[in-house]
């Protein structure tokens, strides 16, 4: 079977560092970005590799539904879920229009791109769809004075972490594979582009993150986190969720009893 990957936000960062690893690899690509010009230079680039460029905006449905199409048609070995925004403010600042554009690229696209393709994997017995989220999915219990809360970010992140486990857990069997990539900062145009400067902050590269989701599928990773030294914290974090979700009872829990 030929090697065939579509690649999201892949005019910038970690989506350009995987479809430059993914080229390199052997794959032909369908890439998707907002930039036209970004695309055409990509595929200009890489003549050794097929590259079909897909401008799509997947804040609106219409550029969800055009990427869904290809997804659910085309023979894919590979699907990256990378576009991303960031919107970095206290929610009751946060525009309702940049609110709906969050939720829709980093929840409703991944989710309806995924949905899509996941059935023609299946047939085919072969697949690995990577969603790209970020360390931010575990900061929730983080106190006020640490981080800002970036609650609808965050909340996205986490979708996408639990979203892939789910998944993976009910496509065991059926050759197709899912991951969940969370890397911490990236030296990448992300934060730039809000107006953040990190520049003087310690930054992983992105060609470090692809390198991270690579190998961790060669581990059987389902969440890959690329700058967690100690990967037993991750499955203390698994293992108290599981915890949690089996000390359930229909009886109600003491403390909530009057008296």
């Amino acid at each position: 079977m030929s090697k065939f990957a579509l690649v999201t936000g892949a005019t910038s960062g970690i989506g350009q560092a995987f479809a430059e690893r993914l080229a390199a690899d052997g794959y032909d690509l369908v890439i998707t970005g907002r930039r036209q010009d970004r695309l055409a230079e990509f595929a200009d680039s890489h003549p050794e590799v097929t590259v079909r460029t897909v401008a799509a905006d997947l804040s609106t449905e219409a550029g969800i539904d055009q990427v869904a199409e290809i997804c659910a048609t085309e023979p894919l070995t590979m699907l990256v879920n990378n576009a991303g925004i960031a919107h970095y403010m206290p929610l009751a600042e946060l525009p309702a229009a940049q609110a709906r554009e969050l939720v829709n690229v980093k929840v409703l696209a991944p989710t309806m791109l995924t949905r899509a393709a996941v059935g023609g994997m299946q047939a085919r017995g072969a697949g690995t769809i990577i969603n790209v989220a970020g360390m931010i999915a575990f900061s929730g219990p983080a106190p006020h004075a640490q981080m800002p809360r970036r609650v609808v970010y965050a909340g996205t992140l986490a979708y996408l972490v639990t979203m892939s486990q789910t998944l993976s857990a009910e496509l065991q069997g059926t050759g197709v594979t899912v991951q969940v990539v969370c890397p911490g900062v990236v030296a990448t145009e992300f934060h730039q582009r809000q107006g953040i400067d990190l520049s003087a902050v310690p930054r992983m590269t992105a060609a470090d993150v692809v390198t991270a989701s690579l190998r961790g599928l060669e581990l059987g990773e389902t969440v890959c986190a690329p700058g967690v030294q100690d990967a037993s914290l991750l499955q203390m974090i698994f293992q108290a969720d599981l915890a949690a979700f089996g000390g359930q009872s229909p009886e109600l829990a003491k403390r909530y009893r009057a008296g």
